[in-house]
């Protein structure tokens, strides 16, 4: 019979499994089957046809569109007059120009309420977090005013609040600590602090201008879930110093190191810091649980912070004179200019470099997760490469104005949506109110405990531990649990960045490990249908021999062909011994279902034809079935079309078994 040059009308008998050819192929039919037995199909053939031929350089743009622009941001700018293609130019590089048109005092009404709730979370957080990163307490306040007023001009995200993390901040101290001490060297420290936040912002920005957004999502959610995990309890021993009393602490971060140093210094507990401390986290944990139960009221946790720093200072000031320790001086004054405080050359760049490119990764990570997190529930797009372009710049100018690394905050962000926030106007309130506090709020705080802020970040840290996150990871992949706890016990027992790197490493593995190794299935044919399905996930499919289909559901490349041609021998063995046990005729055709097959290199070409004339040899045949456009379009333009030919190329698997010339049989 001629395959692909005309349209030849076969009946696949399902259940009888053989098919019958009418046209001018058609040969004489077999014996019909019983009536109960039978389900006839009509099988026509199909050309299996390439896509429309390109150019070398139509192909590579459309290719490299589809890699960087896949949101096709210049779709807007289409059949758009010159004007108005400059006032959406700005409003894509400002969006504040877009959301600012048609602003109201209503909108301003619902964003003063948030900006004010979230401030009263900000000024303690932003104060304790200077302190985990091992800065004075002042550069949190600076951070929480300045990048949030960038982020109101160039971020997308409705309800972002903007300012020092957590996570960030203890990977900065850490990292920066190991080669110079804050106590001993205030002032390079503080000069490494901001030339790796300069950095960190260069790199996002530079991920976002060059739309590389996608390097990002190598960290997982199963490694980020074990890392913030992890991260958390480090944060967390840490306060044992401030809410202990304790003086002469480890700057190690270790989890034996730190229980170690906490033992061992047992002399200096103090115990009217533990009634304090323990009171407000008490206190602080409570108010959480009240707004977890009951969202309405969001405010009980959000004011919480700020009730218990004024609270824990005005008892602090009556007892002065004890052993508390307080934080003492502040300078009042806005964020004075730190630009002559940037490091780019010396010794001490590569760390700057190193630091900027790690809390870079990881603010940035956890920023975009919020804002989209949030746009979903608001039902509006953000702009990731956009976001981290927005970011980066808030860091590069906070950098210069006395700011450290911030981000979007989840606890911050989840107040701000939860307080009514309509625009980014919610980050300007908060920064105005952090203003007022910078000029004329300052000296209050001279006699706030450090207990308390140890007692803030704790409370601010601990719903990073997302124990039904791993529950769920162990229920659904038990290989991303592996990772997730390869990941937390990297933090807790050896170091941060040791934890950080196990997470990247343990991510790209995985990468590789599903290229390099990709799923393959035996299918065989629904009954009833023309259907071919794995028959490990379908009990009801059924083999039909002498046929072997085989699915490949990953795309062919260098790193994975040679596993395929191998993984495809093996089937072909095994399939060949159940044969001989069966009593049933051998394989005489492998049909290779190439549906899910998205793309193919040279050596994936290069390995079919090899598999091609090693089943030559035995006298078995090797066709393909529904190779997608490209693959198709890779074929025709290589030998590998030449070696299998139309005839050996078919629309589908049921296509490819009904033109064979023998017949397939029920085993």
């Amino acid at each position: 019979m001629v395959v692909n040059n005309k349209v030849d009308t076969l009946t696949y008998d399902v259940e009888a499994g053989q098919p019958r050819v009418s046209g001018a192929s058609a040969a004489a039919p077999p014996p019909p089957p019983l009536p109960h037995q039978r389900s006839t199909f009509v099988v026509e053939q199909h050309k299996v046809s390439a896509p429309e031929r390109r150019s070398t350089a139509r192909a590579l743009g459309q290719r490299l569109a589809e890699i960087f622009f896949p949101d096709d941001p210049l779709h807007q700018f289409k059949n758009q007059s010159f004007a108005r293609k400059l006032v959406l130019a700005l409003q894509y590089f400002f969006p504040i120009f877009d959301w600012g048109s048609h602003y109201s005092l209503k909108l301003l009404r619902s964003d003063a309420i948030a900006g004010l709730t979230i401030a009263s979370l900000a000024i303690p957080q932003g104060i304790s977090y200077a302190k985990l990163a091992n800065l004075p307490p002042i550069i949190g306040l600076y951070s929480s005013f300045v990048p949030p007023l960038i982020y109101a001009l160039l971020g997308s995200s409705r309800d972002l609040a903007v300012g020092p993390v957590s996570i960030a901040s203890l990977v900065m101290g850490s990292m920066l600590r190991e080669a110079v001490a804050p106590e001993q060297q205030p002032i390079l420290y503080l000069q490494l602090a901001f030339s790796a936040t300069f950095f960190a912002g260069l790199f996002q920005a530079s991920l976002g201008f060059l739309r590389l957004g996608f390097i990002v999502d190598f960290l997982s959610k199963a490694t980020l879930t074990g890392f913030m995990g992890g991260a958390a309890i480090i944060v967390s021993l840490q306060q044992l110093k401030g809410l202990l009393g304790i003086v002469h602490f480890t700057t190690h971060m270790g989890f034996v190191d730190v229980m170690a140093s906490v033992v061992r210094r047992h002399r200096e507990w103090e115990w009217q810091t533990i009634v304090m401390g323990l009171a407000f986290l008490a206190i602080l944990l409570g108010t959480r649980q009240i707004s977890a139960r009951n969202p309405r009221l969001f405010w009980v946790s959000a004011a919480a912070p700020l009730t218990c720093v004024i609270a824990s200072t005005v008892i602090s000031y009556f007892c002065r004179g004890n052993a508390i320790s307080i934080i003492g001086d502040l300078p009042r004054g806005v964020n004075p200019p730190s630009m002559n405080m940037l490091h780019f050359s010396g010794s001490y760049v590569a760390l700057s470099i190193k630091t900027g490119i790690m809390t870079g990764i990881l603010s940035l990570t956890e920023g975009i997760a919020v804002g989209r997190t949030f746009a979903s529930i608001n039902n509006y797009q953000v702009d990731g490469n956009k976001e981290m372009m927005a970011i980066g710049v808030m860091n590069m100018a906070g950098s210069c104005a006395s700011c450290y690394v911030t981000t979007g905050s989840f606890s911050r962000s989840a107040v701000n949506y939860s307080a009514g926030c309509r625009t980014a106007v919610s980050n300007i309130i908060m920064a105005t109110a952090v203003l007022i506090t910078l000029l004329f709020l300052m000296p209050l705080f001279h006699y706030t405990p450090n207990v308390i802020l140890s007692a803030i970040i704790i409370t601010a840290v601990a719903g990073l531990i997302d124990f039904r996150g791993a529950a769920k990871l162990w229920k659904v992949d038990k290989l991303d649990f592996m990772a997730c706890l390869a990941a937390f016990l990297g933090v807790l027992l050896v170091s941060v960045q040791v934890g950080l790197a196990v997470a990247v490493g343990i991510s790209l593995f995985k990468i590789l490990l599903q290229v390099t190794r990709p799923n393959t299935v035996v299918k065989g044919v629904v009954p009833g249908t023309q259907s071919y399905r794995s028959i490990a996930q379908y009990r009801e499919a059924v083999r039909v021999p002498p046929f072997l289909v085989i699915g490949v559901e990953s795309a062919i490349y260098f790193a994975n062909s040679m596993y395929l041609v191998e993984r495809i021998m093996r089937y072909l063995r095994e399939e060949e011994e159940r044969a001989a046990k069966a009593n049933i005729c051998s394989v005489r055709c492998v049909v290779l279902d190439m549906s899910a097959v998205s793309a193919i290199d040279t050596s994936g070409l290069d390995a079919l034809a090899e598999l091609k004339r090693v089943l030559d040899k035995r006298n078995i045949e090797l066709v393909l079935a529904n190779p997608v456009g490209s693959v198709t379009e890779r074929m025709y333009n290589s030998v590998v079309g030449e070696m299998f030919g139309s005839d050996r190329l078919f629309f589908s698997v049921a296509e490819a078994i009904a033109a064979a010339p023998y017949k397939a049989v029920q085993p």
